[in-house]
């Protein structure tokens, strides 16, 4: 029987997404639903389409015995789909881009830490102050060095409440007043 609150990856798996990340977004779904073994084969074979489903459609009948196989299975299939793992010297790549707010930078500098899976902070620091644009941030940045990615989100904490309250503070101008005629 499918448990109740399943609600499945929110995409279906056609052959030529991440075959981890269908893996995974599946795996943590079942965990919070707690289906059995036959259960996670069948849902996850009703999230197959395209080539994905007629690959297994082709399986031999009684083949897949378990989720742990089905997984297996599948890996090799779809090997080719992996995500190339990343490097810690990408983190050298993510550059703040010109208009891009502090903080959304900052957000998406971490998302690349956490994938990363680094726990080097000289590293993470330098990458950091080399991928961040002139500013009022990055100057401070040079003035007293952090010595900890964490210090650097702390820090930032203040330049972003005053980038929004300038960005508030432009979009709020009123427009200047265009001459008139002049007055006799």
């Amino acid at each position: 029987m499918i448990p109740a609150i399943f609600i499945g990856p929110k995409a279906a798996f056609t052959g030529v997404e991440d075959l981890e990340a269908h893996l995974t977004a599946f795996h943590t779904q079942m965990m919070l639903s707690r289906g059995f073994d036959a259960v996670h084969c069948k849902l996850f074979m009703s999230m197959l389409t395209g080539t994905a489903l007629d690959w297994f459609v082709s399986l031999p009948d009684k083949h897949v015995t378990s989720f742990v196989q089905f997984s297996m299975l599948f890996r090799k299939q779809y090997n080719v789909n992996r995500a190339p793992l990343p490097v810690s010297y990408d983190l050298f790549d993510v550059r703040q881009y010109q208009g891009e707010s502090l903080k959304d930078f900052l957000n998406r500098f971490g998302a690349h830490v956490v994938r990363l899976h680094t726990k080097d902070e000289d590293m993470m620091v330098h990458a950091f102050r080399k991928g961040i644009l002139p500013g009022p941030f990055s100057e401070s940045l040079i003035k007293c060095r952090p010595k900890t990615f964490c210090e650097i989100r702390h820090r930032a904490v203040a330049h972003i409440v005053v980038e929004g309250e300038v960005t508030e503070k432009r979009e709020s101008i009123a427009p200047i007043h265009p001459r008139g005629p002049s007055r006799p």
